[in-house]
């Protein structure tokens, strides 16, 4: 998932936590710091050694994490700071347990490759959706990279590829529903069974007045319609900071970051949402998002506030019960919201979580976060080889999670 005054956006960062609604603290799960890299390498390696790492793996932070039914983990490492990585989409070896993150390419490198056509290969991706039904990945193409004012023409897109071969099932333009210059497609939530997926456009390049968005995309007719354009549920929360670990991230050059995590039920009729900026979680049902009869003030109308999450929001994700949990950059942890008694709570924290990022649920039923620092590695503070990316773990479904 930062404004800065040299031009790049920002990845899922979040807001100073909102006090007007309490959160509760529920007895604490044991986090498991699963995973920890030096950096990233798209070598292979040679006589069981650690290969070695990108030399620039400091621009290469890993970002989004997912995994499909067998397992097997997909992780996103944006362009934001450096054009300069081999991939931004890549497989991750997560037997390995030393040594750099073991990435190679998805599709392929050619298929990450920024210098080809900008309509087909994938450019800058943050957020993405591996889809255990259909057995694709939806990736989410920003289109842009580092150093470059606009995407270029076509950049901008969704391209659904087959976890098996690697092939591009469909391309999605996306140009006529995001801006160019302004729009910062930061995540996608997909409804495997309608093949309709759900983009938070968080607008930070065209911050302070951000350009947010809500951006439904249909798979079999190729078409994408764009909702609650800079509407306020959606946008930036005027006076609220950002607080990593007791201080303030960047003073002085305020974090504008609006709608960013997204979420589905698991029957797919509710989107959940936080903006980064912001202090709050809420929810749409989806029936009214997919009629292309509703305008925005039906679905403005539909929309329910959840409450003050407690802390500054990343990434989002579901359980099997519907269960909503929360990455929680100022608590360094995992908020969980509990849709049957409306409650939120702070369910895992740990000081050695360095911004928790994208949240995901293995196959098993746990729950694996990021956390790779990034508010650091976008301000430029990290020193090449001091860089850690870590997987962290949380239990949600055996016998240590505690129900709300």
């Amino acid at each position: 998932m930062f404004h800065r005054t040299f031009q790049f956006a920002a990845i899922a960062l979040a807001a100073l936590l909102s006090h007007q609604q309490s959160v509760s603290a529920a007895d604490s799960i044991p986090l498991e710091r699963w995973r920890s890299y030096a950096g990233v390498s798209w070598k292979p390696s040679k006589g069981g050694k650690d290969p070695a790492p990108f030399a620039a793996s400091v621009s290469a932070p890993i970002a989004g994490l997912h995994f499909d039914a067998q397992g097997s983990a997909y992780v996103s490492t944006p362009r934001l700071v450096s054009a300069g990585a081999p991939a931004t989409l890549s497989t991750l070896d997560t037997r390995a347990k030393t040594g750099p993150a073991r990435l190679t390419a998805f599709p392929s490198t050619e298929g990450n490759a920024v210098t080809a056509a900008p309509d087909q290969n994938l450019r800058n991706v943050l957020g993405f959706h591996v889809d255990r039904k259909n057995g694709w990945l939806w990736a989410l193409d920003m289109g842009f990279v580092a150093g470059e004012a606009e995407a270029p023409v076509g950049a901008q897109k969704v391209l659904v590829l087959d976890l098996k071969s690697g092939r591009t099932v469909k391309r999605i333009a996306l140009d006529g529903v995001a801006d160019r210059k302004g729009s910062f497609l930061n995540d996608i939530a997909v409804d495997e069974r309608r093949r309709i997926a759900y983009i938070a456009d968080s607008g930070m390049r065209s911050a302070p007045n951000n350009m947010v968005g809500l951006i439904v995309v249909d798979f079999a007719s190729a078409k994408a319609r764009r909702l609650l354009d800079k509407h306020p549920s959606l946008q930036i929360e005027p006076g609220v900071k950002v607080v990593s670990h007791g201080a303030e991230v960047w003073p002085g050059n305020p974090l504008l970051l609006g709608i960013n995590g997204i979420a589905l039920s698991p029957d797919a009729r509710t989107l959940y949402w936080t903006v980064t900026t912001g202090t709050r979680a809420r929810s749409v049902p989806t029936s009214v998002l997919r009629d292309a009869a509703s305008s925005d003030e039906k679905i403005a109308a539909a929309i329910r506030d959840l409450g003050a999450v407690g802390g500054n929001t990343d990434g989002i994700v579901t359980d099997a019960k519907g269960r909503l949990y929360i990455t929680d950059v100022t608590n360094n942890g995992i908020v969980r919201y509990n849709p049957r008694n409306r409650t939120m709570s702070l369910i895992a924290s740990n000081e050695g979580v360095q911004w928790p990022d994208t949240p995901t649920i293995l196959p098993d039923g746990d729950l694996v976060f990021t956390s790779s620092a990034l508010n650091n590695h976008f301000a430029g503070s990290v020193k090449n080889g001091e860089e850690r990316y870590e997987l962290w773990r949380l239990p949600i479904g055996g016998r240590k999670a505690k129900a709300d």
